[in-house]
Parts: structure tokens; sequence; C-alpha cells
């Protein structure tokens, strides 16, 4: 497959590693699809890389394959089982045959371990628990070593049989061989522990294995600690001198470097949007001296193509690696290559992609991209309907705008009435609160594809019944999202007279004041979402003091661990208060700007003087008035979004494709 960009770019040059062509500079970085059931290959896993593969990517790394039968587990795809042979063959013939790279990748967890409970079998350097899981596994023999070692570059030669074109070690993120690096994890006294160099041989051993078996042709990449920000643990110093002596064979193909450890800097693994884009950029132009004479792939957060070029002009590394950006859409080499920027689905740095695998055991999936591991997922647009209706879709949110531009772009003729003076929806919102400037590309790329399909959108009219009769549709679509529930304790008085307002309410408001506040804002949290302690840093900005209750034990417990981590260190970090088992008790009000409130277990009742601001983040109650009256005039209704069953963007997105779709 060769593809000639319209205007000459740093990025769309050819390159070479180990003798065999890359024609571009953009890698697939791995990322689990978590679509493999019993150790076996599957279709959606082959569909997923195959989609990056025609998407333009130059190089595919998949997710770490199951190397050697002391690691089999059933998630992984168990590449040293020969009965895994043409499974193996079609993924490479899928992903080799559209002029692509495809490499495995070879990474063990050792002690770590993401979800509740203890790790009962695992595996590391010491015997020193996981800092999350406190999992306490026992020593890798050396024998048990060696064993790993000869399996790696056996199972190596078996892919590189089947099309393969090489193998990535992933040394970072605290797993197995990181353990075997850090002076935190590893207090071993034989040759695999003390000194560097002998940190360094686990993987210098798998190195020169894999190496003896597959030859010089045969691609080997090292995923490197940079600075795992942890104490006694990988700082960048260290990562120079582990880098310098990792490479120093020349057997390594190239390199990349990893921020993070499983502790609680696990966050710095996948940055999310609170922080400055492409983070790490200094560190790996720093870290690039420990390796001059080997390749650098740079990481972290690159998703816009300025961003790529720029690192690849200042010649701060060879490759681009993009993980969430080539999840979020897989064509995007081809749009920038045809300088169609508008047309890319952007990586929004949510981490609901690792909210995905992780929290909710699920395969991949991604909120700017419902089409995740479809066949047809690489530059989507929808076949033509065999019958054109006329569409009333009610909401310009995010499900509303999905659900429009694609029944628009299948030929019906499509109306999107929203109530508010802009597209968006509560995603609007949550682009206007710290860490939301990316949401909006959601509904931007939503906003295009609707223009492009000829879609017909009027803000700012509230549909009545009568409204949407007068347009006389075929269907209607009610994205009209939900309400937040007033709490127990507020009385209906207080709610009539709007003297405390929801916090999206409260949030609409407050964008419009610039000068800061006296007073104390309160927060009662029953909804636990990142919006909601996005609120809470806005509200920092504006207040002088800010108090967060929730009747919970625990703040964001529903949350991803990695976007958990930076919503606690924002909130203690800025010195918000939290009480925790609290809620509060209205009884006559607050008087003089005084709150009671009480823990929810015993009873202790505590104040909080000088309140100029009470608001409350809740459960949701769907707005679907007008479904029974729709209903009953024989007019066919789907809900999508929160007013199907009030739920977060991904379902929102997920629901409006799908409706687009079904009409």
């Amino acid at each position: 497959m060769s593809i000639t960009p319209k205007t000459p770019s740093l990025l769309f040059t050819p390159f070479e590693l180990a003798g065999r062509p890359l024609r571009n500079r953009i890698v697939h970085a791995s990322m689990t699809s978590l679509t493999v059931r019993n150790g076996n290959v599957a279709p959606e896993q082959i569909a997923y890389f195959a989609n990056r593969a025609r998407g333009g990517a130059a190089m595919v790394i998949t997710e770490p394959f199951s190397m050697s039968p002391l690691q089999a587990v059933p998630t992984k795809t168990h590449a040293f089982d020969p009965s895994n042979a043409e499974g193996l063959t079609r993924m490479a013939t899928e992903v080799e045959g559209q002029d692509c790279r495809l490499l495995a990748q070879i990474q063990d967890p050792g002690r770590a371990r993401h979800h509740a409970g203890r790790h009962l079998n695992a595996v590391a350097p010491s015997v020193l628990p996981d800092d999350m899981s406190w999992s306490v596994p026992r020593a890798l023999t050396a024998a048990e070593i060696k064993k790993y070692v000869a399996d790696f570059a056996q199972s190596s030669a078996r892919l590189q049989t089947y099309g393969f074109s090489g193998v990535e070690l992933s040394c970072g993120h605290g797993h197995l061989f990181h353990q075997f690096l850090s002076p935190q994890s590893n207090i071993r006294d034989d040759t695999y522990g003390g000194s560097w160099e002998n940190r360094c041989r686990f993987i210098a051993e798998i190195v020169s294995a894999v190496r003896k078996e597959c030859g010089p042709t045969f691609i080997i990449g090292l995923k490197l600690p940079g600075d795992d920000g942890l104490s006694g643990g990988i700082g960048p110093e260290a990562a120079a001198t582990i880098a310098s002596l990792l490479t120093a064979s020349q057997e390594a193909s190239y390199v990349c470097f990893a921020q993070g450890t499983h502790a609680n800097s696990l966050e710095m693994h996948i940055p999310d949007r609170f922080g400055p884009r492409t983070p790490y950029r200094e560190l790996i132009r720093t870290l690039r001296r420990a390796i001059p004479n080997t390749p650098l792939m740079s990481l972290g957060r690159i998703s816009d193509p300025a961003e790529a070029e720029g690192i690849l002009a200042s010649g701060e590394a060879e490759l681009i690696g993009m993980g969430r950006a080539l999840i979020a859409d897989p064509a995007w080499p081809l749009k920038v290559m045809q300088s169609r920027i508008n047309e890319i689905r952007y990586c929004v740095a949510c981490n609901t992609c690792w909210d995905t695998i992780i929290n909710r055991h699920e395969s991949l999936a991604c909120v700017n991209n419902p089409r995740v591991r479809k066949t047809d997922e690489v530059d989507y647009w929808p076949m033509a309907a065999t019958e054109l209706k006329r569409v009333v879709v009610v909401g310009a949110g995010i499900a509303g705008m999905e659900a429009g531009w694609i029944a628009a772009a299948r030929g019906h003729q499509v109306t999107i009435l929203s109530s508010g003076a802009q597209i968006g929806g509560k995603a609007w919102l949550r682009s206007h609160l710290p860490g939301g400037e990316e949401v909006s590309s959601v509904y931007d790329y939503q906003t295009v594809a609707a223009m492009r399909a000829g879609a017909k959108i009027e803000l700012g009219i509230t549909a009545q019944t009568q409204t949407l009769l007068d347009l006389s549709p075929d269907v209607v679509v009610l994205a009209t999202g939900a309400s937040m529930i007033p709490p127990s304790w507020l009385p209906e008085q207080v709610q009539r007279d709007g003297f405390v307002l929801d916090l999206r309410q409260t949030m609409r408001d407050l964008l419009k004041v610039t000068v800061r506040q006296r007073g104390t804002a309160v927060l009662f949290d029953m909804d636990h979402t990142e919006a909601t302690y996005a609120a809470a840093e806005k509200l920092h900005t504006l207040f002088d003091r800010v108090c967060i209750l929730t009747p919970r034990h625990s703040l964001a417990d529903d949350m991803a661990i990695v976007t958990r981590q930076g919503v606690l260190r924002r909130i203690y970090t800025r010195k918000i208060e939290v009480h925790l088992l609290a809620q509060p008790v209205w009884d006559g009000g607050m008087e003089e700007g005084v709150l009671t409130w009480q823990n929810v277990i015993t009873g202790e009742r505590n104040l909080i003087p000088d309140v100029a601001l009470l608001t409350y983040a809740t459960p949701r109650r769907r707005n679907d008035l007008l479904l029974e009256t729709l209903m009953q005039r024989g007019i066919p209704t789907m809900t999508v979004g929160d007013c199907k069953s009030p739920r977060d963007m991904i379902a929102a997105t997920a629901d409006g494709h799908l409706v687009g779709h079904q009409i």
C-alpha cells in the first residue's frame, strides 16, 4: 500500500529498522484489546491491528503475548502454542500485507496487579509486596529466568516464521522487567541484582537470545523506564544508565521510554488532559543522549500532527509512537497525509479505553470511535439507507449529534434541534472546565460530519410536541439528556426557590464569573465522576475554600485507577477539603451562612461556616417527557444517551452511532 502525502512531511518519510523498510515514522504503540479468550487469536484482535495498518501506520506493536508456558493466562494470545499458528499467520498477513511491520510485545506483569484483591501466583525478582495491591510474590530462581529467556527466544522465532517482523520488550510501567531493573523492587544478591549491569542482565539475555534465534533482520525494540516517579525507583539519571547498558551491544533496533510505575505514579503511564501536551518531550530529548547510535521512538500523548512533525524536525526522535490517538482514529495517518485534519476523530485523553479493559473487563472501546475493532472501521462513512426518511433529533449533545450525522450520511433528511445556544450539550460544559478543552473535539468532528452529510442544525429551539409535529417526522430521536435528582436532605421549597442548584446549573452560571468570590463553596457529591471533580477544581479558582461532602467512604472509586490517581492528587494538593461518610443536615437551613453536616454512620454533627455556595452532583433521571406523547401520536421514537439511561460519554456516542444505523 503506497500513499503519497499532499505536502512534504518528515512524518511520512521512509525509515528502516533492522534492514526492514518503514513507509513512514508512525508506530502504533502497544494497546491491550482484551479480545482474547482461552489464549487463542481472536478475529476482533486481528481486525484491530489490521485496521491500524490500513489506516497508514508504518509499524504496529501488538498487545502483550504469552511467550512462555510460564505465563499462560487466558486473556493473552499464547504465542508459544503451535495451535495458534494459523491465527498468528493470518494476523501477520493482514498487517504486513498493508506494507506495515508487525511486532509482538513481550511483557510479564510480575507482582503487579491492577484489580482488587491479591495476586496469588505472582513472581518477581524479590519477595517484596506490590506497591498497589500489596500482593507478595515469590522470587524467580535463576533456572526459571533461564527458562523465560529460552521460551521468549523460541516464541520469537516461531512468530518470525508466521510473518512477524519483530518483537518489543516492555520493560517499563512497573512490570516484571522493570521490577528487575529497579532498586526499589530488586534486592537480589546473585547475578541478577546489585549492580546496574546485573539488574539489566535478564533483559540483555533476552535480547541476545532473540537476536541469535532470529537473525539481524528481525526488529527488536526496547521500551525502557524513563522516570517511574517513585522514590528509590528509576529516575532520569538511572534510566540513562540502563539505556546505555542495554544498547551497548547494538542488538536492539530501537528504544522508547515509558513513564510511571505500578504505584501512585501509575497515572504517568498514560497522561491525561489535565497536564501539558506531549508532557515527556523534554525528558525524552534528554535521555536520547544516552543512546546516540540507536533509533528513538517518542511516546506520551502525541495526538496532533504538528506536535509529531515538530519532534522529528528538531531531531528528538526518529519515530512517533501513538497509542490512544490511533484507537480514536486508525485513519489518523491517512487523514494527515491527505490534508483532512478537520476529519480526524481525536483522542480526548480521557483514558476511558483503560477503564474499559481494566475496570470493566470489556474489550477495548473509545469515546470518540464507536467502531473500534469492526472490519470497516478505517475512515468510516456509512452506506446509504434503502428507505429514506425524515428524521428529527431532539438534542445536540454528543449522543444526538452522533445519531444525526450517521442518519444524514445514510441519506435521511435530518433536522437536529437544540434548546441550547451551542452544540455539545453537557460535553460543551465539560469542555469549559479544567482539563476539558479536548472534549470539544468529539462534537467538533460530529458537527463537521453532520454538515458534510447535509443535516440541518437549529439551535435555541425548545422542542414541544407541536414543534415536532410541524416537521412531519417519520422518526424522532430523543437525545434530551437527564437531570440531577435533588438530594433527600434538601427541602422541596428550597428546590423550588432555586436557592440550591445542581452542579451543572451552578457551573453554567459560574462560567460568567471572573472575579474571585469570598467564602466557602460546598459540593455534595453523589456522582463521583471526573467531571464533578473538575468542577470542584473550578470552584477552587473562584472561592476562598472548597469542601466536598460525600456519603461514601472514599472518592472516585468507580474510575479507572489512572484517572482516580490524578483526581485525588489534584484535590489534595489544592487543599480542597474532603469529608467522607458525610451529608448536609438542613434543619432550619443555613442561618448566617453556617451549614451543618453529619456523619452518616454515627450521626455526629459538624459545622462549615461562611458558606457562600452550596451545590450538589447526584444520580440523574431521564428527560423523556416527550416520549409518551410522541408514541401516543404513533410517531416512532428512539432514545439515546442519558435520555435512554443516564451513563457516560462512551455510552452516548455508542448509542447515537447505533441508532443512526437503525433508522
